[in-house]
């Protein structure tokens, strides 16, 4: 069975592969610079914003994951998205072959990420948020019509893996703690707030495309189900790290402001949401589904610092 990730350099796509290895030998890995995991992994170079390229890796496959990360800018995910998320679709509608999207979760948006299961509404109050539901909503469709079969498999801001660059808690607690700086967090420290691990949602993203029976729904990826607050995430990576749990909050004025001038800054500053009130990802659903027991919190953190320390 042909398996084949479009956007496999990240590192979603590279847990992806190394699962699916459990699956197929029959792995093809698509980015503009793709790099073999396992050995029998196919390589194919393509450019995915060229919709000939999404045909061309799209042809032959069974299943089709989407695990592409476009640039932290709303500017850039209201150019790429949906024009990219139309042509996977319809490729894959074209070819007969089974779609899996690697989704977040900002088209829930305001109170109802106090529990997000996969019945919370869509509530974008975020324009990056507005995108992935146009995103979502365009797979629903193809999935009611008849037309695609396919799975949305949602993920809450993760860690692990080698996903330093694109995780804001390695970012803003981890790496700072290594470098003897205090951690940083956003608005509260005292709000609940979920966070996945990479080769738990990896593995289970891989477990749901080889399922029949998961396909036509929506899926919250494992996650443990012991949600910490801000304060108890920094003071897990202290602990692991042998080092005191300093932090400062950066309140969401501040953040505002510092958007003027910091174009990063401008992109967090719509999704406060998450950290001014409990952010809490369920995934029972999963875990009941697939009796599946996912990494505990704190033997996430230790492995992922284990992996950095090499």
């Amino acid at each position: 069975m042909k398996q084949v990730i479009l956007g496999a350099n990240g590192s979603v796509g590279r847990a992806l592969a190394k699962e699916l290895a459990e699956y197929s030998t029959d792995i093809t890995l698509v980015s503009r610079n793709p790099q073999k995991v396992n050995q029998t992994d196919q390589l194919a170079p393509l450019d995915l914003s060229l919709k000939a390229n999404v045909e061309k890796a799209v042809e032959g496959a069974d299943i089709v994951y989407v695990t592409i990360g476009f640039p932290y800018k709303t500017s850039v995910w209201k150019e790429n998205w949906l024009p990219f998320m139309t042509n996977v679709v319809e490729s894959c509608i074209r070819h007969n072959a089974k779609l899996v999207f690697f989704d977040n979760v900002y088209a829930i948006g305001g109170d109802n990420v106090k529990h997000i299961t996969e019945l919370s509404p869509f509530s974008p109050t975020s324009q990056k948020g507005v995108i992935r539901e146009k995103v979502d909503q365009l797979i629903l469709k193809s999935i009611d019509g008849g037309k695609l079969k396919a799975i949305i498999a949602r993920a809450p801001d993760f860690f692990g893996g080698i996903s330093s660059e694109s995780s804001i808690i390695m970012q803003t607690v981890c790496d700072r703690l290594r470098q003897g700086k205090p951690a940083q967090w956003f608005c509260s420290v005292d709000k609940l707030h979920s966070y996945g691990y990479v080769p738990d949602l990896a593995k289970g993203t891989a477990i749901l495309g080889n399922t029949e029976s998961a396909y036509n729904q929506i899926w919250n990826l494992p996650t443990d189900t012991q949600t910490l607050t801000g304060r108890q995430w920094i003071e897990l990576f202290a602990k692991v790290l042998g080092c005191e749990p300093r932090f400062s909050v950066i309140p969401n004025w501040q953040i505002r402001a510092a958007g003027l001038f910091i174009p990063i800054m401008k992109e967090l500053a719509e999704m406060n949401y998450q950290y001014d009130r409990d952010y809490f990802f369920d995934s029972t659903k999963f875990n009941t589904y697939f009796s599946f027991q996912p990494t505990t919190n704190e033997q996430a953190v230790k492995q992922t610092v284990e992996q950095l320390n090499g």
